[in-house]
């Protein structure tokens, strides 16, 4: 991620989910605080994609793809990993790479758990003025400010009160991809060593697809030519992984995978209409549990 600026792909991202509820996966998937965190410009793609209403000029045609895409990946994406984190049921919750996740605010399950958010600091710094003094469902937040380039992940969530004796859930959603191996690796480390027995570990990540590497790269230029904000612009994919490569490397960090599925069989399971299962073939959930 770009370490100095907030996240545009978080708001993708929110406008992605905004567009899924109460469309896809009904009964399944609801976020509808994904809508008020956006802004009335932001919220107007998400009207027009909820309508259908395909634009005929290629920027806005563009735009309406990606964020189309984005919804059915979200919804498969965000019930597989609510239906882990309820199953887990730990104490405390922590997000890699928060964004503009909204589960503190909307899942009732979190009522007795400690929410821990992480984040760079201008894409959290957003996210609380995007809140306002909207109330938590959680029981309570902690939102820990990162740089990943000079901070200690470790010592800031020791900091903010987390606690490494006591089982946690980690989310790690929509980040991997963005990092190097080696950052991944690190990452994967620290969580390890702050995981007391009984906690999980869920993380998306993506398999190497040279189709999906070439559409992402075309939507990317044509937004650029066409003058549209490219939201991808300054997250380029950095790793791609197999579920063999990276059970192995959460194995070494006390992790059994126990669940690894493909975001389009999870759509499928939900019996999810998937117009562009393209979105959705190379990206994967992994649950691994601590031995």
């Amino acid at each position: 991620m770009a370490e100095r600026k907030a996240s545009r792909t978080a708001v993708l991202v929110c406008q992605g989910r905004a567009v899924a509820d109460g469309r896809l996966a009904v009964g399944r998937f609801s976020d509808p605080i994904a809508l008020e965190l956006l802004t009335d410009s932001e919220r107007e793609l998400v009207a027009t994609v909820r309508a259908g209403e395909m634009p005929s000029a290629l920027g806005p045609r563009m735009e309406f793809e990606l964020v189309a895409g984005t919804s059915e990946i979200l919804a498969a994406r965000t019930v597989t990993i609510d239906d882990a984190v309820r199953d887990r049921g730990n104490p405390q919750l922590v997000i890699l790479g928060a964004g503009l996740d909204a589960r503190a605010w909307r899942m009732k399950e979190l009522a007795d758990a400690a929410v821990f958010e992480v984040d760079q600091p201008a894409s959290q710094q957003e996210k609380r003025e995007r809140l306002g003094e909207r109330t938590a469902l959680a029981g309570a937040v902690h939102f820990v400010a990162v740089d990943f380039a000079k901070d200690s992940l470790g010592a800031a969530l020791a900091a903010a009160g987390h606690d490494a004796a006591v089982p946690t859930t980690w989310i790690w959603e929509g980040v991997v991809p963005y990092l190097t191996p080696d950052q991944v690796a690190a990452t994967v480390a620290v969580v390890g060593e702050h995981s007391a027995s009984g906690s999980r570990l869920i993380v998306t990540y993506a398999t190497h697809s040279r189709l999906n590497a070439f559409g992402r790269r075309a939507v990317q230029r044509l937004l650029t030519l066409t003058g549209r904000d490219n939201p991808l612009a300054d997250e380029p994919f950095r790793s791609s992984w197999g579920p063999e490569s990276l059970a192995k490397l959460l194995g070494r960090s006390g992790f059994d995978v126990t669940m690894d599925v493909d975001l389009l069989t999870a759509a499928q399971g939900l019996e999810m209409p998937i117009e562009r299962t393209r979105f959705l073939g190379s990206g994967r959930i992994a649950v691994a549990d601590t031995h």
